[in-house]
C-alpha cells in the first residue's frame, strides 16, 4: 500500500488494522476521487495478500466488501484524527 501511495502522490498519516476492517487517514490530492482512491488501495491489498496467502484466500471470491466510509478532515484538526486512529490500534 505505501508503494501505491507514492506512485500516487499519496501521503498515509494513520493507520490502524482491526480483523474485520481499517481505518486510514490519507491524504491525496483533490482531483483524485474517494472512491479511485478505495479501489486502488483495496486492489492493491488484496492483490499483495492473495500472492503472500495463496492457499486461505483463494477459496474467498473477494477479499474485500464494496463498502467503505470516507469523509473529510472539515473542522476537525489532522491530530484529533491521529490520534483517534492511533488509539484504535488497541482497540
Amino acid at each position: 500500500m505505501d508503494h501505491k501511495c507514492q506512485e500516487k502522490g499519496w501521503a498515509i498519516l494513520e493507520l490502524a488494522i482491526q480483523p474485520d476492517h481499517i481505518h486510514l487517514f490519507i491524504r491525496v490530492w483533490p482531483l483524485d476521487s474517494v472512491a479511485d482512491v478505495v479501489k486502488e488501495l483495496k486492489g492493491i491489498t488484496s492483490f499483495t495478500l492473495r500472492k503472500e496467502f495463496p492457499v486461505p484466500l483463494s477459496k474467498l471470491p473477494s477479499l474485500w466488501t464494496r463498502s467503505y466510509f470516507a469523509s473529510t478532515a472539515g473542522s476537525v484538526s489532522n491530530e484529533t484524527i491521529q490520534r483517534y486512529i492511533a488509539a484504535q490500534k488497541g482497540v
